[in-house]
């Protein structure tokens, strides 16, 4: 997987740790992020539908993992690289990190 290929919107649980080198642009091995373990509580459940309280549940758990997840920081700044659709990403959603995003200037991904 090239540099450009990572950034392909891929939450950081669904990324091996040479890819997470690249993705953060760390020359060591990274911090291991807490989505590892539990992909689904951060990007939601695989063929399934889930009601508004069920999602808004989810993502309550998953912002609570994100808060004391060492990789933060790192997933964080990825996040506001690849401008994610969907998911919690550095305990956000895709809405608040762009908003977070326009507030600092950053320009938008192209899709």
């Amino acid at each position: 997987m090239t540099d450009r290929s990572i950034h392909a919107k891929t939450h950081p649980a669904h990324l091996s740790v040479g890819q997470l080198q690249v993705a953060w642009r760390v020359s060591d091995e990274p911090m291991p992020a807490e989505c590892v373990y539990d992909p689904e509580l951060h990007v939601g459940p695989y063929n399934t539908i889930e009601s508004a309280e069920q999602r808004a549940a989810r993502e309550s758990v998953a912002r609570d993992v994100c808060a004391t997840c060492p990789a933060l920081l790192s997933c964080g700044l990825y996040a506001l690289k690849v401008r994610p659709a969907s998911g919690i990403w550095a305990g956000r959603t895709p809405a608040e990190l762009d908003g977070l995003a326009r507030w600092h200037g950053t320009p938008e991904v192209a899709a």
